[in-house]
Order: structure tokens, then sequence, then C-alpha cells
């Protein structure tokens, strides 16, 4: 590589479109917070002539459309889409958020890519790539996606560029290190008066020629004799790991009998092993001086992506079925093909109404033409299923806070779609005569509840319309209407996830709320037999009220319920008014008795009473049928019965002792642990669910982002006595 030239198209006035697949290609970005990667979206924009620093206005943009640009992603906790231009080639870049709450958004970015981006800081070494970074680089092993490595951060004090590749080899190389290897060398600049050495230019392996950037312009000119004993020990291993992955099986022989393999040969076999995914370049960047066009390594970078990363053509178009499940033959990345597109992110825009982000798999997909709407729903996520048509608005491609207009969107590309009104993430727009569903994407569960309350009466008038637009953006938030605790409850990834979601609320919405302490569901239970009398007499001129009852409680076995038996003898409560005692039971039984929690697993008989001829009515017997549980419950304790969890935790085998030592400490109970792949485990527990209330977001602590659980309702059971009474003297009880 380093043998090709760029062209400036001067794209910063007009929308970048492709007009086959093979002219596309789809890029993730991936990293840490705080890695660079918007940063290098920003310099890759500048390098293809996407925006500008000189302060022309083009095309009624002007120059704050970079500054726009900056200001929104350096912000943004959202996948951003990018369309750039380079050598004839359209390149979408998805920037995907760095924090783990955003997960969901990084996964939409991974679905419509084809290729990604790992962007590691020099200046934060080996803590850069985090466990979760280690976790999203063997998801794209695991299905063959293509990944190249850059360096960002040269620029720092403490920055090291050949500690950084060995970092990157050790992390990400597995049991094939050579196969995670750098393509350029810096050029180390000279010394500043702090004694750090920025880097000015790089030093291509295998063209041996240099790059340098110390003017602001790319300029290319041969190294210095005292520069190629530098490169020699890098270029060798450089090209012995190409030769390894080589498809040719004689040129490693020819290489080791002595054989100078011609440049043009390794570039094509680097190109092909890249695009395969058996080979991962290490490059480095940074961003262009003030004045500048280029940013060290971005010509690099885009002769990496155009010649070395896959076309739509080379991917594998998702698995699709008919709406309702029957199987349908695969497709392919065909612009003349049947449509099947899919929605990886909907927004709002206060002007334009609902935005879709579109990934075109087969077919074109056009403007103002009928497409069908289909969803696998997520109805636990407050996601309703939908099979429905709808018409296209406007296509256009994103940049800033424009969108400029698109023709057509062919098999391959990524494009904005406007109007859309039923269509949400993860949904399939095909043909109306041909509809179709793809599979979809994992999508992780959210964890953290939060239970909200509207702060005034005008914003509870507009929290359900605010609450359906929030979730329909979001699939990775659930919406939940409790009707146990009588919550509304927003279950998210994390507490910044949390934070943004309340506040897009307020901002685009204009629906403030308040979060409240999160109520768990507990329950009341009698813990020993006990009797009561029920009495209900009142005279107060003309038709009176008057019922009396005697029942008898007894606690039933978990998961029993409230049962009611009549031992009623001799009429002394007339049958007609059975009924009553048993509704006025149960309803007293729904407020509960002791601690205003519902009471269940008890068996209330009805032993005896008295009615009056006149007098009596079915309110007087609900009445005292009421009456005779309070009364019961006074004579015994009463037990509170909390909810249990069927907890599930995956970590690293390091991270196994804290995790059990941490679940006894929430009174939870191991069960059982086993292996679950190389050097992971897999902890099974049961925790009260008052305990992990924040779990989400203590594990990721405990962990440090490597560990994953999941939850599952187990049971109710009583709650231990010094627990109970504490809870008991709390206004409300909460995790």
């Amino acid at each position: 590589m380093g043998e090709k030239t760029g062209t400036y198209p001067g794209a910063a006035g007009r929308a970048v479109s492709a007009d086959r697949p093979s002219h596309v290609r789809n890029v993730v970005l991936v990293g840490h917070s705080g890695s660079g990667k918007t940063t290098l979206v920003e310099a890759l924009a500048l390098a293809t002539g996407a925006v500008n620093r000189a302060g022309r206005v083009e095309d009624g943009c002007a120059v704050s459309d970079y500054d726009e640009m900056e200001h929104r992603q350096q912000r943004s906790v959202q996948l951003s889409l990018v369309p750039v231009e380079w050598a004839g080639i359209k390149i979408n870049l998805l920037d995907t958020p760095g924090y783990a709450d955003f997960v969901g958004e990084l996964r939409a970015g991974l679905r419509a890519a084809d290729a990604a981006l790992f962007v590691v800081s020099a200046a934060e070494g080996a803590e850069n790539i985090g466990g979760a970074t280690r976790m999203v680089w063997e998801e794209c092993a695991a299905v063959g996606m293509p990944r190249a490595i850059v360096i960002t951060h040269l620029e720092a004090a403490r920055a090291d560029f050949s500690e950084m590749t060995e970092n990157c080899r050790t992390a990400f190389g597995g049991d094939s290190p050579d196969s995670v290897l750098p393509l350029y060398l810096p050029l180390p600049g000279p010394e500043g008066p702090d004694g750090h050495r920025g880097v000015t230019g790089l030093i291509g392996l295998l063209s041996q020629r240099v790059f340098d950037y110390s003017s602001g312009e790319r300029a290319e000119h041969p190294p210095s004799p005292d520069q190629l004993p530098l490169i020699e020990e890098a270029r060798n291993r450089l090209i012995e790991g190409i030769i390894a992955e080589s498809e040719d099986e004689t040129l490693m022989d020819r290489y080791l009998g002595g054989e100078e393999i011609d440049v043009k040969t390794l570039v094509e076999d680097l190109e092909r092993a890249v695009a395969r995914g058996t080979f991962h370049p290490v490059l480095a960047a940074a961003p262009a001086a003030e004045g500048a066009r280029h940013g060290l390594g971005t010509v690099e970078l885009l002769e990496l992506v155009t010649g070395g990363f896959p076309t739509p053509l080379e991917r594998t178009v998702p698995a699709v079925t008919t709406p309702d499940g029957r199987p349908r033959a695969p497709l392919a990345c065909d612009p003349a093909g049947p449509l099947a597109a899919e929605v990886i992110k909907t927004s709002s825009d206060p002007y334009v109404g609902r935005i879709s982000l579109v990934r075109v798999f087969s077919g074109t997909l056009r403007p103002d033409e009928t497409v069908h709407v289909s969803g696998h729903g997520l109805e636990d996520r407050g996601h309703e299923d939908h099979d429905v048509d709808e018409r296209v608005g406007a296509l256009s491609s994103p940049f800033g806070k424009h969108q400029r207009q698109l023709n057509q969107a062919i098999a391959g590309d990524i494009a904005c779609v406007a109007k859309l009104t039923r269509a949400e993430t993860g949904d399939t727009l095909s043909a109306r005569g041909e509809p179709l569903l793809m599979e979809p994407w994992q999508m992780p569960d959210p964890l953290l509840p939060v239970a909200i309350q509207a702060h005034s009466k005008a914003d509870e008038d507009k929290l359900s319309q605010g609450l359906a637009r929030l979730v329909a953006e979001d699939p990775t938030m659930r919406l939940e209407q409790n009707a146990q605790t009588h919550q509304v409850v927003l279950w998210c990834l994390g507490e910044a996830h949390r934070d943004v979601a309340l506040e897009r609320l307020r901002t685009r919405y204009g629906v403030r709320v308040d979060a409240v302490p999160y109520k768990v569901s507990l329950r009341e239970t009698f813990g020993a037999k006990a009797a009561g009398r029920g009495r209900h007499v009142k005279q107060s001129g003309g038709h009176g009220q008057y019922a009396i009852c005697e029942i008898e409680v007894e606690p039933l076995p978990g998961g029993s319920g409230i049962e009611f038996v009549d031992k009623v003898v001799g009429g002394a409560v007339p049958r007609q008014f059975i009924p009553s005692v048993e509704k006025g039971v149960r309803a007293q039984a729904a407020r509960g008795v002791a601690a205003g929690y519902p009471l269940v697993d008890v068996r209330v008989t009805l032993l005896d009473g008295k009615a009056h001829s006149v007098d009596s009515s079915d309110a007087a017997f609900q009445t005292a049928g009421a009456l005779a549980l309070r009364e019961a419950a006074a004579e015994t304790r009463i037990h509170l019965l909390e909810p249990v969890a069927e907890v599930r935790v995956l970590v690293p085998d390091a991270y196994v002792g804290p995790v059990m030592s941490d679940l006894s400490g929430r009174r939870g109970r191991v069960v059982g642990t086993e292996q679950s792949g190389a050097g992971r485990t897999l902890v099974r527990a049961e925790v009260p669910e008052i305990e992990i209330g924040r779990y989400a977001v203590d594990l990721r602590s405990l962990s440090h982002g490597t560990g994953r659980f999941s939850r599952d309702y187990a049971r109710h059971e009583p709650m231990p006595a010094q627990v109970a009474d504490r809870l008991r003297e709390l206004p409300e009880n909460g995790a």
C-alpha cells in the first residue's frame, strides 16, 4: 500500500452517492471512550474534501458544517453516519459511542458495516484495550468480519507506537500474533523543549517510501540511508505475516529460498487477507494541523479501506423469512434483486419528524415508493409488532445538521429515510408485493430499572406519547407499566443511558419527569394459623347495615394464591352473601393486611356468621369479610415475601471469586458454576431482586466491563425478619 493517490471531490456541497455495490465500503469504528474515533472520522472527512476549514460557503452549507459535526459527535452517545468519497469509492463511516451503556448503538453499527476499525489510544497504553473492546473483537471474529487497528494520540508525551503495537498483538492476536502487524512505522520529528519527539510522517514497510506530513500536506520521497535499517526487521516480519496468509502455497518456499517477492504481489495478498478477516493491519493516525488538509496517516487509512476492506458483494446478506415465518431463499447484494433493507437507527428531527437510518442489503430503495414494514415486535420492551405498508419519504445522506438528497439507495449502501412513521429500529423494509422479515441482530438486555413519574400535570398529559416515541428510537430500552407497584419503569443499560433518556424526554419531547425509588413487588403471607371476626353493624335510620362473619386463615405453600372455603352450616350466613364475604376478603388481600403489599398463599375458611333479614346486604358482608381478615392478621406475625431472581453471570475466570463473593453479600445463594468457552465461567445464583437493582452498574465496575448477566423471576420467598423490619420503617421500598 502507499502506491495509490486519492481524489478530492469537494463533496462538502453535495451528497455522496454510489452507483454499484462494488463502489461502497461500510466501516464501523469501535473503541473505548476517548480513544479518538470521532476525531479520526473528522480527519478522514477533511482529507476527502467532505468538509473544509477554509471558511468557504459551498452549495449553501457554510464552514459551520464542520463545527456542527464536531460539536454534535463529540457529545454524541448515538451511532453517527458520515459518508465520504475516496478514489471513486463511497465510504460510509459509522462512528459508535465508546460508553458501555450504549452498546446497542455499537451493535447496530456492526450490523450495518462490512468491516471494522478498532481505534486505540497510544496515550493510554494497554488500559485503552479493555475487556469490553476485546469482547467486541471476538464477536467480529465469530462472524468473520474484517478488522484493522488504528493507533491514535501519537502526539501525546507518553505515546509509544511500538509498545502499543505489541499490546494490540497480545490483545487481538490470540494464537496468531503475527496476524496483527503494522504496515507503517512513525517517523519521529525533532525533539521538543520537553524532550518529546512528535511524529511527522510514516515509513511504508512494503513500499519502503517515506510519507512526510511535516508541511501540513502529504509528500512522498525515498528514505534516507540511515532510515532503512530501522525498518528492516519490521518489514521482514510483515512480509512473513502476509505470506503466511497467502493463498499461494509456493510463496513461502520462494521467500525462504531467497527470492525477492515483488511489492505488487505482497500488496494484493495483503488486501485479500484483510478482506477475508485473517490479517489485521495496524496503522497510525493523527488530526491535521491548523490550516492543513491531511492528518497523519489519513491517506494510508483511506487506501486500506478502499483497497483491503470488502465490498458489500463479499458479505453474506442476513437470512430472511416471510413475515409469518416461512423460509425464504437467501438473498444476494444485487441492486436488481428483491428489496430487503433494515432500519438500523431511528431518530427524530424537530422539523422533518422521524428519520430512519437504513442499510439496504438487496434491491434498490427509491423515494416516494410504498414499501412493506415488518417488525419482530419486542413487545416485552414496549415495541409493538407490526406488518404494514408505508410510503417512503425523501432519501438523503446525512452530514452535520444537514440532509442531502439522494435519488436512490442501492444494495450495499446506507441512507436516511424520512417520514416512516411506523418503522422502528430493527424493522425490515421490503417490496409491498413481496414482504420479507430479516433475522434480528442481538440486542443487549436492559437490566437497570428506573422508576419515573411526571413532574407536573402538564407533563403527565404528554408522558405517554413521549415515552412511546423514546422507546421507538431505542430498542435497548424497555418500558414497563408495573401493575403491582403501579410504577412506570424504564429499563436501561446503565446510568449514562438513563440520564440521556431522561434528558431526551425533556429537550426533545418537552416532558419533564422525576426519578423515584424503584419498588420491588413484595407480598405478604400469614406466618401461622389465625382466626378473625368481622362485625359490621350500623343503624342510622332507615335501612341499616348488618353483617357478621367468622373466618380462619392458615398459610399455604408458595404459589398457592388465595383459597376461599365455605364451611358455614345451618344458614348462619345466607347463601347469597357468601360470595360477598369472599369478594371482601379478596379485596382486602389485594390491599394487604400489614405493610400494604398483596396477601398471598393463604386459605381463608368461612366458619360462621350472622345476618339480619332487612339490614344485611352485599356491601355489608364485603366489609365484614375485609374486617375479619384484618383482625386475623393482627393475631399472628405477617411475613413479607420478596421476589427472588435466578441470576446467570458470565465473566472471565479471573473475576469468578469477586463475583461470587459479591453475590453472597447480596444475600445470594450460588447454585453452580460451569465453563462457558475458553477462559470464561458462568455463575448461577439465586438472589433477592431487592438486592440487584443496580447490579448492571456494579457488575460492570467489578469486572472492568467484561461481565454480562441475565435474570429471570424464580419465586417469592420469606424475607429475613431483620430486613423486613428495616423495610417497614421506610416510606417506600427500593432496590
